[in-house]
């Protein structure tokens, strides 16, 4: 009887753990435009933390310089896509 009710218990417990729920919450669609503000804030974090790791002299110049140009090449390019798609002149 034991051997039963314990069976069952550990069958009830990997239905429940490994059954797929049927009410999993839908996943919106991102925009362009919402991915690339996103990475923006990113890119902009990403910003002030190498600045405060070089001040904190956790990396050398060459290295910080280098880095800093990166990511703000990377923030120039999305600012400049997502002025172009808040104009309205969208690609075809």
């Amino acid at each position: 009887m034991t051997i039963v009710a314990c069976a069952v218990l550990v069958i009830g417990i990997f239905v429940y753990i490994f059954y797929p729920q049927r009410n999993t919450e839908v996943q919106t669609q991102k925009t362009r435009l919402e991915f690339l503000r996103e990475r923006k804030d990113s890119i902009y974090e990403n910003l002030r933390d190498l600045n405060f790791e070089y001040r904190a002299g956790k990396y050398p110049e060459e290295d910080y310089v280098a880095q800093r140009a990166g990511l703000e090449n990377e923030a120039a390019q999305i600012v400049a896509e997502i002025e172009f798609l808040e104009s309205g002149f969208h690609a075809a």
